[in-house]
């Protein structure tokens, strides 16, 4: 069994893109986008929420924020989790077959991703206004990408520890784990035959995300004690590369790529403060403290660039992977912000 499977990460509907031209100017035939569903949608169309997920993840990933006892109620909403390309469900170099499979998959974009996923929205929901869209990460950067490109559809959104233009720092780190990646000859300019033929690499690619996925201080307190780790090597093997062992390089080599050209500015002639003077939802803008990828200040630079938003800053010294709600602090911290937003009233 693959790591991609729906016995590991449960069934996915398909939308069928047919002959999708990417933003690159090539045509990926055939291109699918995966998703998933939570509730039911009402009568009148209105009680839908958008939840893309993040880079290297699925719609399993945010699965883990939906309850009848959570802000996001199925008994209430209709929450679509929609998938990415390069995730390994919807087309990714893992699963298209040539001329663009493996090392041969285009380059694709956060745009890319939020026009299939707005087709999906609109064409086979036939939604016309979204309640929220929320995301985290990556799915930051589609939140930004669906509240500048679609004002009118979006009344709220949630971007949790992402930008809307990747920053140069991050875009450097970005790079530097795509190439931990390629650093392996096994790799064979991802063409190779097997994914666990790379694990050279993806064991590299796991160390660094070790160093800036976290933070100095969550080492200091030795806090993977507190989920079960019993020394520091044991948190490296059995935590991050445990993660990352079974998933396939080129799928995060292009979802990478995809996370470091994010940049909702394009859409302006890279004036940031004018597309983000687009966005007409009530925002949350909520950074998490230590992040080293998504920095707090790097968050809030932007959040004083769209009207009707507010800041706010999950603590925890999971830093960047807050979001995985390893302790009850950041599940409640994060359902707070959630909730707080699906109650602010927006005309």
């Amino acid at each position: 069994m693959g790591y991609y499977s729906e016995e590991l990460h449960g069934p996915h509907e398909t939308f069928e893109l047919g002959n999708f031209e990417l933003e690159s100017g090539i045509t990926l035939p055939d291109a699918k986008l995966t998703y998933k569903t939570h509730g039911t949608l009402n009568e009148a169309r209105d009680n839908a929420i958008l939840f893309p997920h993040m880079w290297s993840g699925t719609p399993k990933a945010m699965e883990i924020f939906i309850g009848e006892d959570r802000p996001l109620n199925p008994g209430k909403y209709f929450i679509v989790l929609p998938g990415q390309f390069a995730n390994g469900f919807s087309s990714s170099p893992s699963n298209t077959p040539p001329p663009f499979n493996g090392g041969a998959f285009p380059n694709v974009t956060i745009g890319d991703d939020v026009r299939a996923q707005h087709r999906l929205i609109s064409e086979h929901f036939g939604i016309e206004r979204l309640e929220l869209v929320l995301g985290w990460s990556m799915g930051a950067e589609q939140t930004y990408e669906w509240a500048v490109c679609h004002p009118g559809m979006v009344k709220r959104a949630l971007p949790f520890a992402g930008t809307a233009k990747t920053t140069p720092h991050d875009y450097l780190f970005v790079r530097a784990h795509e190439d931990a990646l390629k650093s392996d000859p096994a790799w064979a300019g991802g063409f190779y035959r097997d994914q666990a033929d790379v694990h050279v690499g993806l064991r590299r690619h796991a160390q660094l995300w070790s160093v800036m996925g976290l933070c100095q201080e969550f080492y200091k307190a030795e806090a993977w004690r507190g989920v079960g780790f019993t020394s520091l090597d044991d948190f490296v093997h059995r935590f991050w590369e445990a993660y990352f062992l079974p998933m396939d390089p080129n799928n995060l080599i292009w979802m990478g790529w995809k996370w470091r050209h994010g940049d909702v500015s394009r859409h302006t002639g890279g004036d940031l403060e004018a597309a983000l003077g687009r966005i007409s939802a009530k925002t949350f803008v909520v950074a998490f403290s230590h992040d080293m990828f998504f920095p707090p200040e790097d968050c809030e630079a932007e959040q004083g660039l769209i009207a009707n938003s507010e800041f706010r800053v999950v603590d925890s010294l999971w830093a960047h992977f807050a979001m995985f709600c390893l302790t009850p602090s950041e599940r409640e911290q994060i359902d707070s912000c959630i909730g707080d937003l699906l109650k602010a009233e927006v005309a």
